[in-house]
């Protein structure tokens, strides 16, 4: 064997030794990362008995799905018997989808405009919009309850799903507004040249190039919508409260023993939109972003 040789076997044995350890470290980053998901998992499939005389992890010694079926259809709280998680859960559905939407629609026409047919104090504009990222929550809480209740929608899915809306925009604005700005505007001349109007070259030329910012769009308000907790309390009444109030209420009403499958069951029941779309799209969701980081 030539020196070569022997020097290229060296290097791809240690090539193979670097990605050996490295994938051993994720490897281990990643059950330490998941173990908190694997108890719940485990927990919401045991039974009280077994949790109170067995170990915080350990595998059910007869899984149980009654768990489930109590956090989704009905919570024991104290000596009653109330609803589970399923009407919040409609609620959260019901909510979230026109949300989505809508202020994807509206963020992808705002990007299209900021981008393309820029006017005065266009800049300005777009920098007041962009300021509503920074807003935490609690700042808009009493305008936000003023202006529902002047609307009337105070109190109710739709005055849910406007809140989401409008707090969602300016997100939704940056996302498209970033990556248009990578479209060459040539593209937009030649189509202004041929006669196509603001309308024809955002729905046949914009649109069927925004696939990437729209997922990433899509994933972020649904996370954020789905996972919203204070606007669902402040802004909704016992009939429109969404998930994650359903949530709170069935694990912090309970006057009586702490039910820790039925609580953990319930946690994982709403998770489980959220998670589905990271697993499906999450990898889109990365390209997405980076999509429009060169122009040209």
């Amino acid at each position: 064997m030539t020196k070569q040789a022997m020097v290229l076997k060296d290097r791809k044995y240690q090539d193979l030794s670097a990605r050996a350890i490295l994938y051993a470290l994720l490897a281990i980053f990643a059950l330490f990362y998941l173990l908190p998901l694997v108890l719940m998992v485990l927990t919401s499939f045991r039974s009280m008995n077994e949790i109170r005389l067995g170990q915080l992890i350990e595998w059910p010694k007869a899984f149980s799905t009654e768990a489930w079926t109590e956090a989704w259809s009905q919570a024991q709280i104290g000596a009653r018997t109330d609803k589970g998680l399923r009407p919040y859960f409609i609620n959260s559905i019901l909510m979230v989808f026109p949300a989505v939407f809508i202020s994807t629609v509206l963020g992808a026409l705002n990007g299209y405009i900021f981008s393309f047919w820029k006017f005065k104090g266009s800049e300005i504009f777009f920098a007041f919009i962009l300021f509503g990222c920074f807003l935490p929550f609690q700042a808009i809480l009493l305008p936000m309850s003023q202006t529902l209740g002047k609307l009337g929608i105070a109190g109710s899915l739709p005055g849910l799903i406007f809140v989401h809306i409008i707090y969602g925009l300016p997100f939704t604005t940056l996302f498209f507004r970033n990556y248009y700005v990578s479209i060459p505007g040539e593209l937009i001349k030649a189509a202004k040249l041929d006669g196509a109007d603001f309308w024809v070259i955002f729905f046949r030329i914009i649109l069927p190039l925004s696939t990437p910012i729209i997922v990433v769009s899509v994933i972020w308000q649904f996370t954020q919508i789905w996972n919203d907790f204070l606007f669902g309390v402040v802004f909704s009444d016992p009939d429109s409260q969404p998930v994650t109030v359903g949530l709170n209420n069935m694990v912090n009403s309970s006057t009586g023993e702490k039910r820790y499958n039925v609580d953990m069951a319930g946690a994982i029941i709403a998770a489980l939109p959220t998670i589905f779309v990271y697993i499906v799209a999450g990898k889109y969701f990365v390209k997405g972003l980076t999509a429009g980081a060169v122009k040209g």
